[in-house]
């Protein structure tokens, strides 16, 4: 049985980056490769020991090394997605990145036989058979477990405005499914995912965690997918709300904020300020609106009175936390409107060609 301890939470403010991609082929177009890229020779440095791979053969994984300094984030980004691009041209297949592949038809795909993914499959079944989604995940390292748990509690209501200024996956399945992140709603359709509860201090999240081991809920802790959790393994709050991105420039927006965001908030635990009480339902509320409308949309605010809009968050934000990735966020096309642009102007084709990474 697999479990974490209080004594991982050791680091403030390191920082790791997991992305998840796509496999195709030369056109663009969703291919099994995993037999060659992970489990075929050992791939170069940096993903030796870093590469990894999800339910599907055509699902690839990515971590970077631990990184000490904020400001080396969009080159360690860069890097790891380089050594994956050559990597899997070595193989003969190129990489797309998207929050879903528009063209990826689950019922046409191999699902990897990796004895989790299968234990996974047999146990949810139809909501995994067709989980063809890739995310951004964000750690941030807190040197104390209760500390960790109250960031996560209190980044909550943040997800929301993430997953707009993130959303990158209109298509799933082949068709438009007139969501901004139609992975956010394909995700939330399995166990232990979307927004959590609160949680009173680390003993409690742990008896959690036991519980849905011991039960047979979960495997191991890993299956607790939720949008924001403190992650007993490594020692990290990880934040798992964003569609994985095109650009490797947007990622290195999003940890910037993230991670002056769980500094702000673990200065905040140590003056201790209290934490915030919002309703389970509004933050469900404020993801639905973001997963439908992306940009498009406010938000209901923490202290359920009233609504923020994106553009108010990103200027709030951005000057109370002195980050500059938002605003460039905020004034950059949605990944969701340069999918529906391409695709209405130049078909599926540009489209698949576009995701696909150089």
């Amino acid at each position: 049985m697999e479990l974490g301890s209080a004594d991982a939470f050791d680091r403030m403010g390191t920082l790791g980056v997991e992305e998840e991609f796509y496999i195709v082929d030369a056109d663009g177009r969703p291919t099994s490769g995993i037999d060659d890229l992970v489990y075929g020779p050992e791939p170069p440095e940096p993903l030796a020991g870093r590469l990894d791979h999800e339910l599907f053969k055509f699902t690839i994984e990515t971590q970077t090394p631990l990184i000490e300094d904020p400001d080396e984030v969009g080159a360690a980004v860069s890097t790891v997605r380089e050594a994956l691009v050559d990597h899997a041209a070595d193989h003969g297949y190129r990489i797309a990145a998207a929050g879903l592949h528009p063209a990826a038809k689950w019922r046409e795909l191999d699902h990897a036989t990796k004895p989790r993914y299968q234990a996974q499959l047999d146990r949810i079944q139809y909501p995994q058979h067709r989980n063809t989604t890739a995310g951004l995940h964000v750690h941030v390292g807190v040197d104390d477990a209760d500390k960790a748990v109250w960031v996560a509690n209190e980044l909550r209501w943040y997800l929301a405005p993430l997953l707009a200024l993130s959303a990158n996956s209109p298509f799933w399945n082949g068709f438009d499914t007139g969501l901004a992140s139609a992975r956010a709603k394909v995700f939330e359709n399995l166990p232990n995912t979307g927004m959590p509860t609160a949680f009173d201090d680390f003993a409690e999240f742990q008896r959690f965690e036991r519980r849905m081991v011991e039960s047979g809920s979960i495997d191991d802790r890993g299956e607790l997918w939720y949008d924001v959790r403190p992650h007993t393994g490594h020692g990290t709050v990880e934040i798992r709300t964003p569609d994985a991105q095109t650009d490797p420039a947007r990622v290195a927006d999003f940890v910037e904020y993230v991670h002056a965001l769980v500094l702000d908030l673990a200065d905040r635990y140590e003056s201790g300020e209290s934490g915030t009480a919002v309703r389970r339902e509004l933050l469900d509320e404020n993801k639905w609106r973001a997963t439908r409308y992306g940009r498009d949309t406010d938000f209901i605010a923490p202290d359920s009175e009233g609504v923020v809009s994106l553009e108010s968050f990103v200027e709030t934000e951005s000057d109370r936390l002195g980050v500059d990735g938002l605003r460039s966020l905020l004034d950059a096309e949605s990944g969701t409107d340069v999918q529906r642009r391409i695709h209405e102007e130049s078909g599926l084709d540009a489209l698949c060609e576009h995701l696909t990474l150089d």
